[in-house]
Formats: structure tokens, sequence, C-alpha cells
């Protein structure tokens, strides 16, 4: 099977599986299509990426939810690089869509591996051993992560 037959194979066996991710996350069709597309352009140019450590389709999840918060991240830097140059505030429609924007932009604020972490334990509703798999850790290591993250979370200087 050649390299382009193996990632057509791929988007045809997960394709869905992405797109519904990066729509849970996202939550935006458009953002979610662009994902998929991203994704597997990139796998398509780069197979290497997969380096057969974990099964096809955790690596998958995991490249999905490391894109998805790219795009927030991204989204958000746009959104105040526009606003410094138009000197006025954002009036709260800066395109980020799905999760609710105070969860956003917590998400955003934390460090990635406790985003990370939340968003398999929360929307995903991940046991640690699972997420510890996707993460390539320990469950204990999740616990702390989602301790620390949840503890951060709750303290009201890093709610917005």
């Amino acid at each position: 099977m050649t390299q382009r037959e193996w990632v057509e194979d791929t988007y045809r066996r997960f394709g869905h599986s992405v797109f519904r991710r990066a729509l849970r996350i996202l939550g935006s069709d458009a953002d979610a299509r662009d994902i998929v597309q991203e994704l597997f352009s990139s796998l398509l140019e780069h197979p290497h990426q997969f380096q057969g450590n974990s099964t096809l389709m955790t690596w998958l999840y995991r490249a999905t939810t490391n894109a998805c918060l790219n795009r927030l991240r991204n989204a958000r830097h746009r959104l105040r690089l526009v606003t410094q140059e138009a000197a006025v505030r954002p009036d709260g429609a800066d395109g980020l869509q799905g999760l609710t924007h105070d969860v956003q932009a917590l998400l955003l604020a934390m460090p990635e591996e406790w985003a990370t972490a939340l968003i398999y334990s929360s929307l995903d509703q991940m046991s640690h051993a699972e997420i510890a798999e996707v993460l390539g850790c320990s469950r204990r290591h999740v616990g702390d992560v989602l301790t620390r993250a949840r503890a951060w979370a709750a303290q009201p200087e890093n709610q917005r």
C-alpha cells in the first residue's frame, strides 16, 4: 500500500471521528472541517508523524485535540492584534464558538498539558487510565495535572 493509499484509507476509517472531535471542541462546522483537512494533509506530507507508539486512533485523537487548541490560541491572538490595531475593545463576538467563551479563556490561559487533560476528562469523560494512555504518562500524573488545573481554574483571579 502506498503512502497516499494509507492516508486515504485512514481518512475513510477515521475522518468522521476526527471531525466529531474537532466539532466538540471548536463548535464550528467550518473550523472542524478545516482541522480534518489540515490533519490529513499533514499526515500525507509527513507520514513519519505517526510513529506507531500508540494506536492510530489514539494518535489522531491527540493530534486533533492539539490542532483545536492551537486554532483557539491563534484565533485569540488574531483578535488581540486586531483589537490593538483598532484601539477598541471587542464586543464579545470574537468568532470562537463551541465551548463557552469563559471556558475557552480558561483553557487558553492555562498550560497546554492541563488544558488537554481537562478536555479529555471533562468533555470526553475519559478515565485517568485512558488519558494517561493518550498523553503517554502515568495515571498518577494525570490525577496531579487535573487537580492542579482545577485548583488554578477555581481561583477568582483566573476567571475572566
